[in-house]
């Protein structure tokens, strides 16, 4: 592996007419200027993604290759590591909105992502998108409902993870089974009948799978809390693209916090998950039973890629909720609070209703 010295990452790009900073065009591949309207092509490469190779770079060799100074803050209240702008509009938390302070600021080396899925969708959109869902929430606070006017409460970060290939190989010992009927008589008397009840046969098996496990995604950032939900983390990855900085102007980059060691073990697990599967299909049958599977992994390789996602932060009597939009499917998760004086309200609402028609009633209405 060539050895590669660290340098200082440079994402600001400045427009040529007017000297403002160029901000990537979410669903596009050029970086365009707000003020005079400027754009600028950005040079997607034709060269596949740069696999790295797992076990060299987890030496100390490899951990010392391909890595770049990036300036970060880290927020003292959720632990999030995040790439601002110099002149981002706003220094606050991308997860929990506490304010940071710019004299925190500090440099440390990363791993070069190998690629970035780009934003398809543009801020407006995503920002319509949380308020069309907020619109449509029973009993939520007016607070919250306000909050929604401020476009800048909904922010773009790329959050990263792990991506790991690997060719798979697995013995494995376990049972093939067959199921039967037989005809079994139940009941008594008027209610006697007969049922087929299914029982299953079983036959020793032994054999062993192999196959590519492509893309295996694990997450490489973790906080006290704002993670992103399981129901909006899914990205077309057949859309990423080799990494390039300008894809990340205008938009907040997290740094990882879990080490490729530690996503790497999680990959194992999924690993060993889909040995299983395959082991079953293998076995055959109508049921399966493993005894032992033996795993093994070569030509291990991992991506550090960057994902997008829009988020905004929201505290409500101190408790503070998440809303998190995906940046390429536009699907969106979050918690929200209720408001205990319109659900009181609602219920003395269907109470007095309730009373109008007893009384109706009890006149002689009907």
């Amino acid at each position: 592996m060539e050895e590669k010295t660290p340098k200082k990452s440079e994402l600001k790009k400045s427009c040529t007419n007017c000297g403002a900073e160029l901000l990537y065009a979410p669903g596009t591949t050029e970086l365009k200027c707000e003020y005079c309207g400027y754009t600028q092509a950005i040079t997607v490469s034709e060269n596949s993604f740069e696999e790295l190779e797992l076990k060299t770079y987890l030496s100390e060799m490899g951990s010392q290759s391909y890595s770049e100074e990036i300036t970060m803050i880290q927020c003292e209240n959720c632990g999030a590591n995040q790439h601002v702008e110099e002149n981002y509009k706003s220094l606050s938390c991308i997860y929990c909105a506490t304010p940071l302070i710019i004299e925190d600021m500090y440099t440390e080396e990363w791993i070069i992502p190998g690629a970035v899925l780009p934003f398809q969708i543009d801020q407006k959109k995503a920002h319509s998108i949380f308020q069309k869902w907020v619109k449509g929430l029973w009993f939520a606070p007016n607070k919250l409902k306000k909050a929604t006017l401020d476009p800048q409460n909904t922010k773009g970060l790329y959050s990263p993870y792990w991506t790991f290939d690997a060719q798979l190989y697995a013995d494995y010992t376990g049972q093939r089974g067959e199921h039967y009927y037989v005809t079994k008589t139940v009941g008594s008397g008027k209610n006697r009948r007969t049922i087929q009840q299914q029982k299953t046969r079983w036959y020793p098996a032994t054999g062993n799978v192999k196959g590519f496990v492509d893309d295996t995604l694990t997450k490489a950032s973790k906080q006290k809390a704002g993670i992103i939900p399981k129901e909006i983390a899914s990205w077309n990855l057949k859309l990423l693209q080799p990494f390039d900085s300008s894809f990340l102007a205008g938009f907040v980059t997290e740094k990882y916090t879990i080490p490729l060691k530690s996503g790497h073990e999680q990959a194992e697990k999924v690993a060993r998950n889909i040995a299983d599967s395959w082991a079953r299909r293998d076995i055959g049958g109508d049921a399966q039973r493993i005894y032992s599977l033996e795993v093994t992994l070569s030509e291990e390789t991992f991506k550090h890629i960057l994902l997008p996602v829009y988020i905004s932060a929201y505290t409500f009597k101190s408790k503070r909720y998440n809303f998190f939009v995906n940046g390429q499917s536009g699907k969106l998760s979050g918690q929200r609070p209720y408001s205990a004086w319109k659900i009181f309200f609602f219920i003395l609402g269907i109470l007095f209703v309730l009373f109008l028609i007893y009384l109706f009633l009890s006149k002689g209405g009907i």
